[in-house]
């Protein structure tokens, strides 16, 4: 495994690693252009931001928001995002690199070799799991712990680009496929082995 940090990604999807396409390989329909997937996904948070928040409020209470616990969850959020896409990058067993891009509010990790269905939402969910649902699930528990609460609903909500692609995976790929990033976007094959039981 060998991790990279590009950095700012320059909006040219064609500088993006690119392997090789496998045999009958099929691109995953979702959007193309990262300046439109931005704002789609930037736009589909809020809803999750909502939900999550009114969890969160309804079991610390209102008052919670005006405490430093609060607010340090909220700076902390913000802090975990490098470290987020580091846990995607760490799930690639050969190179993945890492890019930002601020100005569409991404920051995102692509690697070029195949994994199957479960390691491809596994490495999508994994910081989710770290940084987000599990703080947000100890603060649903215990509601003293705001700081954990606060990290947990806005990773949570900064997640939303994992979500995207945990469900195309679902809803696209069929049993025995693998997965694997070209460029800007995801595409499915079916290994030989597999297609030879269809």
């Amino acid at each position: 495994m060998k991790i990279v940090w590009k950095g700012k990604f320059d909006g040219n999807v064609e500088n993006l690693p690119h392997g090789e396409h496998k045999p009958g390989a099929v691109k995953f329909k979702e959007i193309d252009d990262p300046k439109k997937l931005g704002l789609f996904l930037n736009l589909a948070c809020i809803p999750v931001f909502v939900i999550i928040f009114a969890m969160l409020l309804f079991r610390t209470g209102i008052e919670s928001m005006g405490q430093m616990g609060f607010l340090a969850g909220c700076v902390l959020s913000l802090v975990s995002l490098v470290p987020h896409e580091f846990l995607h990058a760490i799930c690639f067993r050969e190179e993945a690199q890492i890019y930002t891009n601020f100005k569409n509010g991404m920051l995102f990790v692509v690697g070029t070799e195949d994994m199957s269905k479960s390691r491809f939402i596994f490495m999508s969910m994994l910081p989710n799991l770290v940084f987000g649902f599990l703080p947000f699930l100890l603060c649903m528990i215990f509601p003293s712990l705001t700081v954990l609460g606060a990290l947990g609903a806005l990773s949570i909500g900064m997640g939303i680009g994992d979500y995207y692609n945990v469900f195309h995976a679902l809803t696209q790929m069929p049993k025995g496929a693998r997965t694997y990033l070209y460029g800007f976007n995801s595409w499915w094959y079916l290994p030989e082995d597999q297609r030879n039981k269809t």
